[in-house]
């Protein structure tokens, strides 16, 4: 004999039991990250139909759920790769920051010490103590771009350590994705697909949000309960229970800077930088490219500008010996350096051909076996043209060697060698040029009140070659003059103007005044002339000229660069705020609806509490009950 009340009360106990124990794992986890409150559904079991009509068989628990929303979860994810992106971004920013502008191991100290030292030389050009001043802070000056180089190559190695390891903490996480996703669709497949694992489920919720902080990816959950993820551009990191893994691969054509490819199957996709997007790996890509790429190019494009610009003025001068036509300075060279796939073995030429064009911006040459693309970077603004040799930012690119293939490409970097190249060329105090190589002179018996000023040389160089030749000017009236000497085609009835300029063999001279017919003036070697100042004069003045693309001075260019890190750090340090609001506003958004709350846990237990003493009663009445009926058919 059934009885349907014993029924009912089991079915309430087991129901109570199951409330239990679910209110006391969510009260066990309420200080687990990352999981989500559980709750028992329920609905009353299938009534049974009698005369009187339909009578109650009790409750079932049709499933236990989790508090979750899946809206609210991706917002988190995406708030959690953005921030982390930002958090990295900040940090790396702030370090450079306090790099180029601390005062004492900045450039600006060693450039003011520099040209100080040679303003001291020109009021002293024949003191020897002076021209040595000017050598040990030159090579001061060529060791402080040495040390900020090496310090932003030590940033660069960090940066490339950091790349690696987030490189494989993705591959452990996205395996670690494949197997849940696997355990999750046979629990699902064993629960009918009707009932979930939700602590599985919690657990890879966890690890994509681990992900989320390395770099930013998009999920799709599939209709068997496993995950799909895909990386920024689309491509799938883990698809079901295989994880494609991530790989350092060399950079084209330099391979200190790394970039990012997938394995799939047997085919690599290589990945831009600005495909990632999102996380640390996405903060480091963005600071190398945009950050520290272009400071690292600014400054050695400041000491390429630097040492040409005293170079051009140095050849121009006269040193001790009496010779001319020195570097002060050994400078860098662009480089074009050929992408690992090139198939051609054409070599690219890349020179400089104007020092006050150049700019801080690398460039992509690419053939397509018809014509050229240059691309800069990290901006991504294309040219076209038809062929070379092309010149861009005052540098001129041309094929030095070898034959181009379709296909081939070229990474251009004008300025990145700048820094880490500059050094002192003399080797002697007697090598520094303060004289200029040419001395005008009066006639001893000139009778008009005509003033000579001496002659400055006409630059760049080489100077002319018949710069040193005597030249002599013979004035044949207060008006005219005529010109003879080797180079100058001996012109005669020369119109004088009182202040004008004269220029023969690459100098120029200037009169001013009224001269007598009769009167000489003549201009040949300097020789002797270890008390001249005139190129030191020259020299000191390139502090305050205009050397920069932009019309910048180069203590100007440095404080540009110097503010432009600084300005970008703010904004960095302001964003990645902005953003851990956002994070925690989604966070919290999210624990509102997933979050256990022990007021509410300590009710449902009470609750489950009763309901299982009350369905306990049930079934102690239905026992009775039926012990009842039993006496009754035994006194029968």
């Amino acid at each position: 004999m059934s009885n349907p009340i014993l029924g009912v009360g089991i079915s309430g106990l087991a129901a109570a039991q199951s409330g239990l124990l679910t209110t006391g794992h969510n009260i066990a986890n309420v200080n687990t990250d990352g999981y989500s409150r559980q709750e028992i559904v329920q609905a009353p079991a299938q009534p049974q139909l009698t005369g009187a009509g339909y009578l109650g068989r009790g409750v079932s628990v049709l499933d236990v759920r989790r508090a979750w929303d899946a809206l609210l979860q991706a917002q988190s994810w995406q708030s959690q790769a953005a921030a982390s992106h930002q958090e990295t971004l900040a940090a790396q920013l702030e370090r450079l920051d306090t790099m180029l502008g601390d005062e004492a191991a900045g450039l600006s100290p060693a450039m003011d010490a520099f040209f100080a030292s040679v303003n001291a030389l020109a009021s002293h050009p024949a003191d020897a103590a002076a021209r040595q001043a000017v050598l040990s802070q030159a090579q001061a000056l060529a060791e402080r771009f040495h040390q900020m180089n090496s310090q932003l190559e030590n940033v660069r190695g960090d940066l490339n350590q950091q790349f690696g390891s987030a490189l494989e903490q993705i591959n452990a996480l996205a395996r670690q994705l494949a197997q849940l996703n696997e355990k999750i669709v046979l629990a699902k497949g064993r629960g009918n697909g009707a009932q979930l694992p939700n602590d599985l489920l919690d657990q890879r919720d966890r690890t994509v949000g681990e992900l989320s902080r390395l770099i930013g990816v998009v999920v799709v959950s599939q209709d068997d309960g496993s995950y799909n993820v895909f990386m920024g551009n689309g491509q799938p990191l883990v698809i079901k229970n295989a994880a494609n893994p991530v790989s350092a691969i060399a950079g084209d054509g330099d391979p200190a800077q790394p970039l990012v490819a997938l394995q799939l199957g047997a085919t690599l996709v290589k990945f831009r930088s600005a495909d990632i997007s999102g996380g640390k790996l996405g903060g480091v890509l963005e600071f190398r490219d945009q950050g520290l790429d272009p400071v690292h190019n600014a400054l050695g494009r400041i000491a390429m500008v630097f040492g040409a610009a005293f170079n051009d003025q140095h050849r121009l001068g006269q040193d001790a010996n009496g010779a001319a036509d020195g570097n002060f300075f050994t400078l860098g060279s662009p480089q074009a350096l050929a992408a690992t796939s090139n198939t051609g073995s054409a070599v690219i030429a890349a020179a400089v051909s104007d020092y006050a064009a150049l700019g801080a911006s690398d460039f992509r040459l690419e053939y397509d076996g018809a014509g050229y693309t240059l691309t800069r970077l990290p901006e991504g603004t294309a040219t076209s043209y038809a062929s070379l040799p092309l010149t861009i930012d005052g540098v001129t690119l041309s094929i030095a060697s070898g034959t181009l293939a379709a296909g081939d490409s070229f990474l251009v970097r004008p300025t990145r060698s700048g820094a880490a190249a500059l050094s002192l060329a003399l080797a002697s105090v007697s090598e520094v040029a303060t004289a200029a190589p040419v001395r005008a002179a009066a006639g001893a018996g000139n009778r008009g009140s005509a003033v000579l000023a001496q002659p400055s040389v006409a630059g760049p160089p080489p100077v002319d070659p018949n710069l040193g030749q005597p030249v002599t000017l013979t004035f044949t009236s207060s008006g005219s003059f005529d010109v003879s000497g080797t180079g100058t085609g001996n012109p005669t009835g020369v119109a004088y103007v009182s202040g004008a300029a004269i220029a023969y063999n690459g100098w120029t001279i200037s009169l001013s005044g009224a001269p007598a017919a009769g009167d000489v003036f003549t201009v040949g070697p300097n020789t002797g002339g270890s008390g001249d100042n005139r190129n030191a004069l020259a020299l000191a003045a390139l502090q305050r000229a205009r050397l920069v693309a932009g019309g910048f001075t180069l203590p100007e260019a440095y404080a540009q660069l110097v503010s432009g890190v600084g300005n970008r750090t703010q904004v960095a340090i302001d964003t990645r705020e902005a953003q851990a609001a956002v994070l925690s506003q989604a966070k919290q958004a999210h624990a509102a609806v997933t979050s256990v709350n022990l007021d509410e846990e300590a009710a449902n237990l009470m609750r489950y509490q009763q309901a299982y003493q009350a369905a306990a009663k049930v079934i102690a009445i239905a026992g009775r009950v039926f012990d009842s009926v039993l006496q009754l058919g035994g006194a029968l």
